[in-house]
């Protein structure tokens, strides 16, 4: 993902900008773009304040109609944040995370710092990617916040839970506003 990190968060730069009116964008050529993954993109403020953060769990497309649908939706789809406009899209710092492939986990397994997680029990599903490890530094707080976001109780907990983990490697493109 190192090398592959800015040829993506360039593409996704340019397809955002496309999308909101903006010239338009050349979805890059290099093979690896054509292989299927599952990635997240992550849009932050240059103050920290979360834009979106919209990703998939399984690689069914090609990496680069992915990191392109994401961008997209992180910037206008999120339901916790307002659509942006094409001028904030210098002033957004830029994160994409490209998943492992999900791997069934026993809570006892759980390498906290390194595994994303997905838990899914009584018809709800959600995720937290590795990096939460920094804000939910402990097993017991990252999995009430997990728990909170499937929309269960913090405290919830029954034989049906199902846990999976990934890892991931991540690109952090920095808002192009602070570069300047």
């Amino acid at each position: 993902m190192k090398t592959r990190g800015p040829v993506l968060a360039a593409w996704a730069r340019a397809h955002l900008r496309q999308t909101l009116g903006g010239p338009p964008a050349s979805r890059p050529v290099e093979p690896w773009c054509a292989e299927p993954a599952a990635t997240f993109v992550t849009l932050r403020w240059t103050n920290g304040q979360l834009q979106g953060c919209i990703g998939s769990l399984a690689a069914v497309r090609p990496i680069a109609d992915d990191v392109a649908d994401h961008v997209v939706s992180a910037a206008l789809h999120d339901p916790r944040t307002e659509p942006i406009v094409r001028d904030d899209i210098d002033n957004l710092d830029l994160e994409i995370s490209l998943l492992s492939p999900l791997e069934p986990v026993e809570l006892s397994a759980v390498r906290p710092g390194v595994d994303g997680l997905v838990l899914a029990a009584h018809g709800r599903r959600a995720t937290l990617l590795p990096i939460m490890w920094e804000q939910l530094p402990d097993l017991e707080t990252f999995m009430r916040a997990l728990k909170q976001k499937a929309g269960l109780s913090p405290k919830f907990w029954s034989d049906d839970v199902k846990l999976w983990r990934y890892t991931t490697d991540r690109y952090e493109d920095p808002a192009p506003a602070r570069l300047s």
